[in-house]
């Protein structure tokens, strides 16, 4: 008579890692979902103006406070590797669709403001181009305001890229430390770690 082996069961800590990591994958996923969502179902047909602008400095404003409070939470979180890839699914996708969404007023109040008329998926498209730093060239600003929104995008995504980049990982490294468990004692001392 062979034996069946048990099933292989996971351990309590595995589990609540595996279950966390499945919890920060669904809310990222229907944050940006939510958010793109948002850009394509919320009415665009103001002109424009320089409220526009003042409106993405806001958002932009807006994005570095949260970004501010989520790398405390990274710190705090007993999963820090987690929570930062939830802050950048949160973050990121607001960031590039505050840019999506000017570069989409600009081009509907002012038609030449870009080499083709942009939609909502043309603006996301030239927004990703110009953050991922790939630029097609199939979509050219060509007003001197396109210009200069373009190269705020650009130095923003050098932020980003780099100094935001540094932030998130040592607010993990020190997360991690944080919740390190105890080592053993040496022979007759305290606990260290």
């Amino acid at each position: 008579m062979q034996h069946k082996p048990e099933p292989r069961r996971w351990a309590p800590r595995a589990w609540a890692r595996h279950e966390a990591g499945v919890l920060t994958l669904v809310r990222s996923l229907l944050t940006a979902a939510g958010m793109v969502s948002a850009y394509y179902l919320l009415p665009m047909d103001q002109p424009f103006t320089a409220r526009t602008l003042l409106a993405l400095i806001a958002g932009l404003l807006a994005v570095t406070g949260l970004l501010a409070w989520q790398i405390r939470m990274i710190t705090r979180s007993p999963h820090p590797r987690l929570q930062a890839v939830e802050t950048l699914a949160t973050t990121l996708p607001l960031f590039l669709l505050l840019f999506s969404a000017t570069y989409y007023l600009m081009a509907r109040d002012t038609p030449t403001s870009f080499s083709e008329p942009l939609s909502r998926t043309g603006s996301l498209y030239f927004t990703v181009t110009v953050f991922s730093t790939v630029g097609f060239g199939d979509i050219v600003p060509q007003t001197e305001t396109a210009r200069l929104l373009a190269i705020g995008q650009i130095v923003a995504d050098l932020l980003v890229l780099g100094v935001v980049a540094r932030l998130l990982v040592g607010a993990v490294q020190e997360g991690v430390q944080q919740h390190q468990p105890l080592t053993d004692p040496p022979e007759g001392g305290p606990p260290t770690g």
